[in-house]
């Protein structure tokens, strides 16, 4: 089976590629050969090895988005200043290669002077989203390890907010004294709702509210479950208030890992906001085949 092109998501844990056909995708394969754990010239080798079943006579284009193209990447490509629009073909950035059956370019990231953030991988899914609603504008939120929301105005990124939200709980709940009281995988739907509700309420007790799921679990019974479920609430919570103006009174998207997005979805409804949502891997995809030429123009 040969891939008429392929599309590439590269983060810093993992390597992903689809084959691409008129279809749609006709093949996915994926890696533990993150960013994080390449030198640079070992990235080609670590595509090829995931590719090469794809790859037959002539030469095959390669789009790849994600930290690929940050400066401790394979090759870098250079943060376009916003507002602009998420993706743009002509501004691509060509990799040199050793193997001439590959033509591989990397989607630019976006970056903002005032307040200063960055976005490498997220911009593509703006651009999978916008094509998946054309004309959409209002909010795009994508939840993750680093959670993103993004001001949309006819097609174009008008302002960015990070929130180091997803970092913060895997290190709360794995590296702190607070990683004693949360052992296992389970989950409290009601702990969570009241840690969005204290943690949008009063964020200001954010640091406070924290360690009294490490009192709580001592001398009230706080179970496993309800602290890590808690815990997730107060950070959504306190990230929800702080990013007050990009969700009130607008159109709200969110793109994500199904399960990720459920939770900010339900931490919205709180508020009366329903959020619309779609999956990540389908807002990748769509974005680098906007970059190949098979979807129309977004936002047009």
């Amino acid at each position: 089976m040969k891939a008429d092109w392929i599309a590439v998501d590269w983060g810093t844990t993992h390597l992903r590629a689809f084959a691409m056909g008129p279809e749609g995708v006709r093949a996915e394969a994926s890696s533990a050969d993150g960013m994080g754990a390449l030198q640079p010239a070992a990235f080609e080798p670590a595509l090829i090895r995931l590719i090469e079943p794809w790859l037959g006579h002539g030469v095959t284009p390669v789009l790849a988005c994600g930290m690929v193209g940050s400066r401790q990447g394979w090759h870098e490509a250079p943060y376009r200043q916003v507002p602009c629009r998420p993706l743009e073909p002509g501004q691509m950035v060509h990799v040199p290669l050793r193997d001439p059956r590959l033509a591989v370019q990397i989607v630019p990231g976006l970056k903002q002077s005032k307040p200063a953030d960055v976005m490498r991988g997220e911009e593509t899914q703006i651009a999978g989203a916008l094509a998946l609603y054309p004309g959409f504008d209002g909010t795009i939120c994508l939840p993750g390890t680093h959670s993103k929301w993004a001001q949309i105005s006819a097609g174009e990124v008008v302002s960015f907010q990070t929130y180091l939200t997803g970092e913060m709980f895997a290190l709360l709940g794995t590296q702190s004294v607070l990683r004693h009281g949360m052992a296992g995988e389970g989950w409290d739907e009601a702990a969570f709702d009241a840690g969005v509700a204290k943690g949008m309420s009063r964020p200001e007790w954010l640091l406070a509210n924290l360690f009294r799921l490490r009192a709580e679990g001592l001398i009230a019974d706080l179970g496993p479950d309800a602290a890590r479920a808690q815990l997730s609430g107060l950070l959504i919570g306190a990230e929800l208030a702080a990013a007050r103006v990009y969700w009130l009174g607008t159109r709200v998207l969110l793109v994500g890992a199904p399960g990720l997005i459920a939770l900010y979805a339900r931490a919205l409804a709180t508020q009366a906001v329903t959020a619309e949502v779609l999956a990540a891997r389908d807002c990748t995809i769509a974005g680098l085949a906007f970059a190949a030429g098979v979807l129309a123009k977004a936002a047009e």
